[in-house]
């Protein structure tokens, strides 16, 4: 397993791009499945997530070509349906949280969709019944096996109907959405997932043919089509890299530009960094973070303690939450971050105490953080990512702590992060791989 070592202390500099949205390519590559003809996706991420949904892709028999660095074409007119009572697909169908997303297209275009219990990052729980019964609505039939956590949809035709999601999960709305657009009739989602990346999904639908009404809100209407067909789709930035390069800027008193950020779409992030103190300057498409050798936390008007929370779209992203709290234990004044959604991802706090943090684990879900407004730098230690997100959390607690730090586990960190060690030695940052 590969290791970090950071020699943290030291000012970045200099102009980052950031990589194509982990979160809509693991969406929008599924989305192939539902047709027969060509598919050409860019600003693709290069990361283990995407490649390996790219490499069950492939095993199910998708014609896939690579044009260039981050393009690709798809060309699912081939499907061995049969693969996915293999033990080879149940092994790499659970080697990811993405994966999930195959049942919707496989289900609408071929009558049957299965896959094994998803892995991904182990943040608590992560239940997917808004997934199946979003799928049995439409007309599907389900069975899961408990000993062997497979799960099976089969149907000879999709139906649509209304529905009401019990959770504005995104991955769910996907599934759905690819599945009641080759549906017969209409299919009407409410309280839909209206992430930014759900509306590139959607918009590459239409493009493909489908008949999708509300993209951007949490009421979705579906005209099911007979037959989707090829397209061309861009992948928008990541959002979460914008966000991580954000606070890596503030911690490490850099001056750090960063390109392309499609502003438009970032939502609430620009806004709750700049409550946490950060100097964001927005030029053209661009967002360029001043160094800034002190940053101090808001206040609610009332006085009362800051409190950072995430929730559905137009909210803030859970994604982000780790970042977050990273920052803040360098800022001056006291932050209360609520992780609503999952109740092990503030599990990696005792990394940033041992490294000098103040921080009060409440609960499963919830942190206070006492900033040391860069009076106490964090101190280098030897720590274990426990998933993407944390694991960039504490690579930028490295970067601006004093010492060397070796982070373990660092294939989490790969999981999300294309590059992530060159494109900051880019910058200045004295960051190693050793194998």
């Amino acid at each position: 397993m590969g290791v970090f070592e950071v020699k943290g202390g030291r000012e970045l500099k200099g102009e980052i791009t950031p990589q194509g949205a982990k979160n809509e390519a693991l969406q929008v590559l599924n989305a192939v499945l539902l047709t027969p003809e060509k598919v050409t996706i860019s600003n693709i991420p290069n990361i283990r997530d995407v490649n390996k949904l790219i490499d069950l892709l492939k095993s199910l028999g998708v014609k896939i070509e690579q044009l260039n660095d981050d393009t690709y074409t798809f060309q699912a007119d081939e499907i061995d349906i049969e693969y996915l009572t293999t033990p080879e697909f149940k092994e790499k169908g659970g080697g990811l949280r993405g994966s999930i997303m195959i049942v919707g297209p496989l289900l609408a275009r071929f009558g049957k969709g299965y896959i094994p219990k998803p892995g991904g990052d182990k943040i608590g729980r992560r239940r997917l019944d808004t997934h199946f019964e979003g799928l049995q609505k439409l007309g599907a039939n389900f069975e899961y096996d408990s000993n062997t956590n497979f799960y099976k949809t089969e149907a000879a035709k999709l139906k649509g109907t209304y529905m009401l999601l019990d959770e504005a999960s995104v991955t769910g709305t996907a599934n759905i959405v690819m599945a009641a657009s080759m549906a017969k009739g209409k299919t009407t989602i409410y309280n839909a997932a209206c992430e930014p990346y759900l509306q590139q999904l959607c918009n590459m639908l239409v493009n493909m043919g489908a008949k999708i009404s509300g993209i951007g809100s949490n009421l979705l209407t579906i005209e099911g089509v007979k037959e989707l067909h090829g397209t061309e789709h861009r992948c928008l930035p990541d959002m979460i890299e914008i966000g991580s390069f954000i606070g890596m800027a503030a911690m490490t008193n850099s001056e750090i530009t960063i390109k392309d950020v499609h502003y438009d779409q970032l939502g609430m992030i620009p806004q709750v960094f700049s409550r946490l103190g950060i100097t964001i300057v927005r030029r053209d498409d661009d967002l360029i973070i001043p160094k800034q050798n002190h940053y101090e936390i808001d206040q609610f008007i009332d006085g009362s303690i800051l409190t950072v929370s995430d929730a559905p779209w137009p909210g803030f992203t859970p994604d982000l939450l780790s970042i977050v709290l990273v920052v803040a234990t360098q800022a001056k004044g006291s932050v209360l971050v609520h992780q609503k959604m999952f109740e092990s991802r503030l599990f990696f706090v005792d990394k940033l105490i041992d490294m000098g943090a103040q921080i009060i684990l409440c609960d499963p879900h919830r942190a206070t953080v006492i900033g040391l407004d860069k009076q106490v730098p964090l101190r280098g230690i030897s720590m274990t990512s426990p998933d993407i997100r944390a694991g960039v959390a504490l690579l930028i607690a490295a970067l601006s702590a004093e010492g060397t730090s070796h982070i373990h586990n660092i294939e989490q960190i790969d999981r999300g992060y294309q590059y992530i060690d060159k494109r900051l030695q880019a910058l200045g940052a004295r960051i190693k791989r050793i194998d």
